[in-house]
């Protein structure tokens, strides 16, 4: 079905760059990066897939089931997306808050063109139809005058809602968790700015190289742009073993290489931290055994802090083998939305937050990630990520953190601010 070659590069970094810049030119493309990630679990350094063959897109309705069909139809490599309302075909809920970006709730696209990166390797993975063009592809990319993108207009952000609704909004969640309706809940704000002319793929240059995360995303599909600098991963499947990790703890970094040590130690100390981090960890524990062989279902690291350059994080890996006969979309249908997103317990969770925020999530705090033939997959958390509707010219991104009984709406506050300090400044110094 594909055609594979590969060629040594000497100087991976210069070709990376111009490969991008290549696959920028395409109408679809989905850029996934690990920056160099050192972690045994990285497959692959990135992967560029572009020129849809076939596509699927869709509503929340039977979305999980669409996608295993074709997931199992094509039997292919599938790029795409699952947005946060997909909640709404796992579960009785719904999705009426506003929504200025109006994306599909779920995306894929199977690739005429694959390109893997590793250890010096380029690896071409053509659909045998466009398999004659490896050759001039790879010469054309190498031979590619690579150029930095600037932007010309000067954005500016507005709050969906102000610091005071925030803060009450805080105010309102800590209510139900001292009345016992839940323990922990991601609670969101979004900032937005319309009738804005973007270079998403220019935008996605300058937040990379100021993040450089383990799960990067560049994504365009019609009229939808994702630039993402994502330090989480969701869920990966490999064979039959599955891995989550989910981030819950966030601090600044510091210029000063005593104080970043010590705010790093004080993280990984943070009782309040700690307790979010846990939560989760439990909540992904009770979804995974769901699909998993049983007793399987490990803890292999716990509230392990994690430092990338804007921020510390706190992350914990959870791993298990999957039960025999589950199919590789069950287990996302299962796990999904991913606990660090929601909370505990995550349906009543996912209610009060529906509840409490302003907008609706979509393709924040959703998924973007990729299908192996085999049905291997990998995903990330959408967070820390620009949204842009190139149609109606509407830009968004939203941050949020977790809310438990020990928060103080004020540092929640701040502990948003931090979290879109990348996003802003990529976007406002332009």
């Amino acid at each position: 079905m594909r055609t594979k070659r590969s060629f040594a590069v000497q100087d991976m970094a210069d070709f990376k760059k111009k490969l991008l810049t290549w696959g920028s030119s395409f109408p679809d493309v989905v850029w996934l990066d690990s920056n160099l990630d050192s972690s045994e679990t990285t497959e692959f350094e990135a992967v560029l897939a572009v020129e849809a063959f076939t596509a699927i897109k869709t509503d929340h309705h039977n979305a999980f089931d669409k996608l295993k069909e074709y997931q199992q139809t094509t039997k292919d490599w599938i790029f795409g997306y699952l947005s946060y309302d997909l909640k709404n075909d796992v579960e009785r809920l719904k999705s009426s808050n506003y929504d200025g970006l109006q994306f599909p709730d779920l995306y894929f696209f199977q690739p005429q063109k694959l390109v893997f990166l590793k250890d010096n390797i380029v690896e071409f993975v053509y659909l045998r139809m466009v398999d004659d063009e490896i050759e001039t592809d790879f010469e054309e990319i190498q031979n590619l005058k690579f150029k930095t993108e600037i932007a010309e207009e000067k954005i500016e952000i507005q709050s969906r809602i102000s610091k005071e609704e925030y803060l009450e909004k805080v105010g309102a969640m800590l209510e139900h968790i001292h009345r016992g309706d839940i323990y922990e809940a991601n609670l969101c704000q979004e900032f937005f700015s319309e009738n804005v002319d973007l270079n998403a793929f220019s935008i996605y240059q300058s937040l990379n190289e100021i993040s450089t995360p383990p799960f990067a995303a560049f994504l365009r599909l019609e009229n939808i742009n994702l630039v993402s600098a994502s330090p989480e991963r969701y869920l990966r499947k490999k064979g039959e073993q599955l891995l989550t990790q989910p981030i819950k703890g966030t601090a600044r970094r510091s210029s000063n290489p005593e104080e970043d040590k010590e705010i790093a130690l004080n993280l990984a100390r943070d009782p309040k931290e700690m307790s979010e981090n846990v939560m989760i960890v439990d909540l992904v524990r009770n979804d995974l055994s769901r699909i998993a062989e049983k007793g399987s279902v490990k803890v292999d690291e716990l509230c392990k802090v994690y430092s990338f350059k804007q921020v510390h994080q706190m992350i914990s890996s959870v791993t298990a083998t999957i039960a025999k006969g589950i199919e590789p979309v069950e287990a996302l249908r299962t796990s999904f939305p991913m606990g660090s997103m929601t909370g505990a317990p995550k349906i009543s969770a996912m209610k009060i937050i529906e509840k409490l925020e302003s907008t609706k999530r979509g393709l924040y705090s959703g998924a973007v990630g990729y299908f192996s033939p085999e049905g291997d997959f990998d995903f990330n958390v959408v967070i820390r990520s620009i949204l842009y509707n190139s149609t109606n010219k509407y830009l968004s991104f939203s941050v949020g953190g977790a809310i438990t009984a020990k928060s103080n709406p004020e540092k929640e506050y701040e502990e948003c601010l931090l979290k879109s300090k990348a996003l802003r400044e990529v976007l406002e110094n332009l």
